[in-house]
């Protein structure tokens, strides 16, 4: 059972020579059959002629050329319409020559180059073995010649079709793999912004603030331990998302921020000195998810922002969760002690409303009256991710 699983595999990896061989096989074993002798096409209405030694050749001709039909389409096609000339010149009428059908619905739908060409030439020589045909004492007529030729037109329309539907398939994949390429990126992007910038943000304001406490070694020695667990906190959230980035580390079951880390977040930023005042009211979800990673990068995001532009300012925090999501709050004050502080890009603001809006959330960061700036996000309960 297994052999015969793995056997549509196995197939699909062979050569497509040889993969087409069957068919070939297939036509020219169906032109010995004697059930099936006389049966094939009759172009002309000229009487058939006994089988003899150059039969085989002929049903070789218009058979086995077949195994190239994906490989070399305009050679098969050539190879199969010689056959088929022959076996009509010479009157044998071999179910062999249905074998010309297939050679033009493959080369109309895997023939890439000089197309036009091919089609020309191909219906020169239809139209040179119809005159000779009609030499010969056929009865077809303009009409009959004119019919076939419009079946092996079809016959090559069906190929060009098929062609058309394969390329539009190939597109539509490289369309959904181009934007699966730049949300990948996106996310990236974001996943990095919201660990790098909080962190290196913490960490530079906290820098600051110890040169002016060289006089005081009680407070920066705590300063520098803050410097170094922001450090430490920076290098563990940077190496869990280069480890979720390579497809060959396993990570076993990767944690990932949510509402619930919110107190040892604002300890953090109190630490940086920032003053934060905390609230939440209600119970986050146990089983986490998107509504409560995207409640936490909201959070980071705005005290984050609130140290590099409002660094000693009053900040307050109020988080509610409810049985229909999250609302999130964070309001600053005006500017504090005007601190040096890495510049902005505006890339995290526009990344929560990305992320909240793709949650089907509201999102919304504006100056309030006076001074200040205040950001309010609203995330729907959604499922665990």
């Amino acid at each position: 059972m297994i052999k015969l699983r793995r056997f549509p595999g196995l197939w699909r990896r062979w050569p497509v020579t040889v993969r087409d061989l069957p068919i070939a096989l297939a036509f020219a074993v169906a032109a010995a059959v004697p059930a099936l002798e006389r049966q094939g096409t009759q172009l002309g209405n000229l009487p058939d002629r006994p089988y003899d030694a150059m039969t085989v050749a002929v049903v070789a001709l218009e058979c086995l050329p077949l195994a190239v039909r994906r490989r070399w389409p305009a050679v098969c096609l050539a190879l199969v319409s010689l056959g088929f000339a022959l076996d009509q010149l010479l009157r044998y009428h071999t179910v062999a020559g249905t074998g010309l059908a297939i050679a033009l619905i493959s080369a109309g739908a895997h023939l890439q180059r000089h197309r036009r060409l091919v089609a020309g030439l191909a219906t020169a020589a239809y139209v040179l073995l119809a005159f000779a045909l009609d030499r010969l004492g056929s009865g077809e007529g303009l009409v009959g010649f004119t019919t076939f030729y419009l079946l092996l037109a079809s016959a090559w329309g069906v190929g060009a079709w098929l062609r058309q539907n394969r390329a539009a398939e190939a597109e539509r994949r490289r369309h959904v793999e181009e934007a699966t390429r730049t949300a990948e990126r996106t996310r990236i992007a974001r996943e990095l912004h919201d660990v790098v910038t909080h962190h290196v943000t913490a960490m530079v304001v906290q820098a600051e603030a110890a040169r002016y406490l060289t006089g005081a070694p009680d407070k920066l020695e705590q300063t520098l331990t803050a410097i170094t667990g922001t450090g430490r906190r920076a290098v563990g959230d940077l190496r869990q998302l280069l480890d979720l980035l390579n497809p060959d580390h396993d990570t076993g079951n990767p944690r990932t921020p949510s509402a619930g880390d919110l107190d040892a977040l604002v300890d953090q930023i109190r630490q940086a000195g920032q003053p934060v005042e905390f609230v939440r009211d209600g119970t986050p979800s146990p089983v986490g998810g998107s509504t409560e990673v995207a409640a936490y990068r909201v959070v980071q995001e705005a005290l984050t922002n609130a140290l590099k532009h409002a660094h000693g300012s009053r900040t307050r925090v109020h988080v509610h969760h409810g049985e229909g999501g999250t609302t999130v709050e964070i309001s600053t004050d005006g500017p504090g002690s005007g601190s040096v502080s890495p510049g902005g890009s505006g890339r995290g603001l526009a990344g929560l409303r990305e992320r909240v809006t793709a949650l089907g959330g509201d999102f919304s960061a504006d100056a309030q009256p006076g001074s200040g700036f205040v950001v309010r996000a609203r995330i729907p309960a959604g499922d665990p991710s």
